[in-house]
C-alpha cells in the first residue's frame, strides 16, 4: 500500500515531524502552534553534567516531549518502540507498519544520513524523520528540515537508527494509532501557556528558567580565570552551538514562540497575547546578540567592550526580561 504523505519543510525536526504526522491524519496545525502547545520553549543549565566535555546547556525540553505533549493535549494516541539490541526487528516492524499504510516517525543520528550535505553532518543523535514508503531496498523519507522528499537505503537507515555516541537512538520509532475527529484546541493552548510560563519562572531549583540563566552568567565570569584560554572559549562556544546550531533554538525558538502567540492572539481575539508576541521577539533579538558577542569573545576580536563579563551581563539582562515576560503570560486571561 503506497502512502501519500504531504511533506512540509520546517525550522525544527520534532515540530515538523509532529505537524506532518498530524496533517496526514487531518489535523492542520502550523509548526508554531505545535511548538507552543508542546511547551517547547525552555532553558536549563546543568553544570554538574558534561556532554562532550562541556557543561550541558539546553534551550528545549528533552527530545520527544513536544511530540508527546501535543498528542496528549489533542487526544491523539501513539505507540513508541525501542529495540536496543535488535536492529533487524526494528527494521522488520518498520516494514510492517509501512505495509499497513502507517507513516512512522523515528529518531536517527545525523552523521551518516546520506542525503544530508556533508558540511551539515555531525554527531547528533536526536534528529526526527518520517519514513513512509519502501520500494525494493529504498525508503522514502520526509525529513522536515529538507525541502523535498528524500530517499535512503535499508542499510543506511539501519545505521543511522543505531548511531553510536551520546544519546543513542536505539532504533526508536513511533506512530499514531488513534486521532480524534474533534479536540479542544482552546484548552490545549491554555494549558500549554501555563505549563511553559511555570517551567520558566515558578518551578523550584536553580537549573531551569531565569534562575538557571543567572547561574550560567555567574559561571561565565569565572571561566577565563578558572581555565586556560582554550578551555574557556570551548565552554563559551558550546553555549552558542547549543543555541544556534543543534536545533535547541535559543533565539529561533523565541521567534517561533512569538509566532505562536501571534497566531493564538488572532485565533482567540486576545490583544494581550499579540502584545506579548512582540515582547518575546525583542527578547529573541537579545539572544541573537548574546550569541554574536560570545562569538566575538571566542575569536578574540579586538573589541575591549565585549568580554566574558559583558556577555554575562547581557545574559543576566535577558534572564530578567524573560522572568517579567513569563510572569505576564501567567496572568493572561483566556
Amino acid at each position: 500500500m503506497k502512502i501519500e504523505f504531504n511533506h512540509k519543510m520546517s525550522a525544527h525536526c520534532e515540530n515538523g515531524v509532529t505537524a506532518n504526522l498530524l496533517r496526514h491524519y487531518g489535523i492542520e496545525l502550523s509548526e508554531a502552534m505545535v511548538f507552543g502547545i508542546g511547551s517547547g520553549l525552555f532553558f536549563t543549565y546543568l553544570p554538574f553534567i558534561k556532554m562532550n566535555g562541556v557543561p550541558v546547556v539546553s534551550f528545549r525540553p528533552l527530545p520527544g516531549l513536544i511530540f508527546k505533549r501535543v498528542n496528549k493535549a489533542l487526544g491523539v494516541k501513539t505507540k513508541t518502540y525501542r529495540f536496543p539490541k535488535n536492529p533487524e526487528k526494528a527494521m522488520s516492524l518498520l516494514d510492517e507498519k509501512i505495509l499497513e499504510g502507517i507513516p512512522v516517525g523515528m529518531v536517527v543520528g545525523v552523521y551518516n544520513l546520506t542525503y544530508f550535505p556533508a558540511p551539515y553532518r555531525f554527531h547528533f543523535n536526536a534528529h526526527n524523520i518520517v519514513v513512509f514508503n519502501k520500494d525494493g531496498n529504498i525508503y522514502s523519507v520526509s525529513d522536515p528540515i529538507m525541502e523535498n522528499i528524500e530517499t535512503i537505503s535499508y542499510n543506511d537507515l539501519k545505521l543511522v537508527r543505531y548511531a553510536k555516541g551520546t544519546y543513542k537512538p536505539k532504533g526508536k520509532m513511533y506512530y499514531m494509532t488513534y486521532v480524534p475527529k474533534e479536540f479542544d484546541l482552546r484548552n490545549a493552548i491554555k494549558k500549554s501557556l501555563n505549563k511553559t510560563a511555570k517551567y520558566m519562572t515558578v518551578y523550584p531549583g536553580q537549573v531551569i528558567g531565569d534562575r538557571a540563566m543567572r547561574m550560567l552568567a555567574k559561571d561565565i565570569r569565572k571561566w577565563p580565570v578558572k581555565y586556560d584560554r582554550r578551555k574557556a572559549a570551548k565552554y563559551l562556544g558550546s553555549i552558542v552551538r547549543m543555541q544556534e546550531e543543534i536545533g535547541t533554538g535559543g533565539a529561533g525558538f523565541r521567534f517561533m514562540y512569538a509566532a505562536f502567540l501571534q497566531e493564538v492572539g488572532n485565533l482567540l481575539d486576545n490583544a494581550e497575547l499579540a502584545k506579548l508576541s512582540e515582547e518575546i521577539t525583542l527578547i529573541g533579538d537579545k539572544w541573537r546578540l548574546f550569541a554574536t558577542q560570545c562569538a566575538r569573545v571566542i575569536k578574540s576580536r579586538n573589541n575591549t567592550d565585549i568580554t566574558y563579563d559583558s556577555v554575562a551581563d547581557l545574559l543576566v539582562e535577558i534572564s530578567y526580561d524573560e522572568k517579567a515576560f513569563f510572569n505576564k503570560l501567567l496572568k493572561v486571561n483566556l
